[in-house]
């Protein structure tokens, strides 16, 4: 796997350490695969001396900005078929820098799940049930007579 230069740049500013450093340990967690505890115990002289938070911090905010990218594009992507993107809808999600950003920018053009009576009514059976509610009035009218 190799890593992405975007992802380390915001990891490095995400968690405030310099960027060779963030660049040595997202080698170790997501090249060699080595595990936080291993780094921060054995791999001191690599990444400078960093403790397991900072190291579990980095590997977070890493992975943290992959999940930006895989939504923004699949926001994207859902648009363009929905037919709904416009350059400026685009500006803004591209612009978008936290995940709630981008979810709140989404929000209204997110299609709601389908219930039965929606089916129901887009195949037409719509009249359909409003006459046999009708005719169940009527008869319980019958009765109550």
């Amino acid at each position: 796997m190799s890593l992405i230069p975007e992802a380390l740049v915001y990891a490095a500013t995400q968690t405030q350490i310099p960027a060779a450093q963030v660049m040595k340990v997202c080698t170790l967690l997501f090249v060699e695969d080595c595990t936080i505890p291993f780094i921060s115990r054995y791999r001191k002289e690599a990444t400078g001396g960093l403790d397991e938070v900072q190291v579990r911090n980095i590997q977070s905010s890493y992975e943290e900005f992959l999940e930006i990218e895989k939504r923004r594009a699949f926001i994207l992507k859902t648009l363009k078929e929905q037919e709904k993107l416009n350059k400026e809808l685009e500006a803004k999600i591209l612009n978008a820098q936290t995940l709630n950003l981008l979810e709140d920018i989404y929000a209204p053009y997110k299609t709601k799940r389908k219930t039965k009576g929606m089916l129901a009514k887009e195949k037409g059976l719509e009249p359909l049930a409003l006459w046999i509610l009708e005719s169940t009035d009527l008869i319980e009218e019958k009765k109550c007579k």
